[in-house]
């Protein structure tokens, strides 16, 4: 693992939209003390780094990971989380998110915010007196990205020059999976089908950003030339939440990058698999590939726990 050298009080009091918005040190600061945080919880000499804080939690999407994630993050830290629906909010009612975002900050000392509209969350953030962190927007999902990051670096022990593939459409996920190789000198290759592909923009972003640590970043529709080689094989569900009416079309054209038996043969032999969760098997991926033996998407998901106190403790610690 890089040594990093960064004053952690430059990430006090910051937004957490993008991993665009922080430096490749920083994201290594971010990752190290996630390791640190998951090791003393581990050890069970975990500090109460956030005792007295509260973080108000605004879903508009159902959750497993993110919620319980935070929130358990928030208890062992010594803090509270407050989980709102749209249903607990008046913003579900038409309140403008200027109010919400004035009126929560008097209250909360974070907001976690679950939602469609990236825009949503940068009005919040401009609104908001108290830092916003983005757990999961149409645009990123830089929460996820990190416990990616983590893991790989757990079972790799680097991440710079490791190659990821990611397989499917050019989602939030693989948003976020192009900006995090950028940030860490990983090379990320998405393959997606004519149609299906990245955001241009947010690709073009992502290269701007990867001509810092030299990474390389690609995009292709042959998934088995993309996969020659790789040390980790990534996939999502093919439906994403809000196109779950584009099921049977997205089927079709997203098969032939199933991530299966054959596809993971052309991988480098010690490749691992990832997952952001929930998966759909036999569908994007079978079972074979996700309940076998180089799957890590269960020490992913736990690692969200990790990477999300680290943002936490650096974002509203004392």
């Amino acid at each position: 693992m890089n040594e990093v050298s960064i004053n952690p009080s430059t990430l006090k009091g910051r937004d957490f939209l993008t991993l665009l918005d922080f430096t490749p040190d920083e994201v290594q600061y971010l990752l190290s003390k996630a390791v640190e945080l998951k090791a003393a919880q581990k050890q069970g000499i975990g500090k109460l780094e956030l005792a007295g804080k509260s973080l108000g939690m605004i879903f508009e999407n159902a959750s497993t990971r993110t919620r319980v994630s935070f929130e358990v993050g928030m208890t062992q830290l010594g803090g509270h989380a407050l989980f709102l629906s749209p249903r607990d909010l008046q913003i579900g009612r038409g309140e403008p998110v200027k109010d919400t975002a004035n009126v929560l900050s008097r209250y909360v000392d974070a907001i976690m915010i679950r939602t469609n509209s990236h825009e949503t969350v940068q009005e919040l953030a401009e609104y908001a007196a108290v830092p916003v962190i983005n757990a999961l927007t149409d645009a990123f999902h830089p929460c996820q990205a990190l416990a990616d990051l983590l893991t790989i670096q757990e079972q790799k022990g680097e991440l710079q020059g490791k190659k990821l593939v990611y397989f499917g459409d050019g989602n939030n996920v693989a948003h976020s999976l192009l900006i995090a190789g950028a940030k860490t000198g990983m090379d990320v290759t998405v393959a997606s089908p004519v149609g299906y592909e990245v955001d241009p923009s947010i690709f073009n972003l992502a290269v701007e950003a990867a001509k810092e640590t030299g990474a390389t970043l690609t995009l292709s529709s042959d998934p088995k030339a993309a996969a020659k080689g790789a040390d980790v094989i990534y996939t999502d569900v093919w439906a994403s939440m809000g196109y779950e009416q584009e099921q049977q079309e997205r089927e079709k054209a997203l098969f032939p990058y199933q991530v299966n038996d054959e596809l993971v043969s052309q991988a480098a032999s010690d490749f691992i698999f990832l997952h952001c969760l929930p998966a759909h098997r036999g569908e994007e991926v079978t079972a074979s590939v996700i309940d076998g033996t180089r799957s890590f998407v269960y020490d992913q998901a736990e690692n969200r726990l990790h990477v999300q106190k680290a943002v936490l403790v650096s974002l509203i610690g004392s």
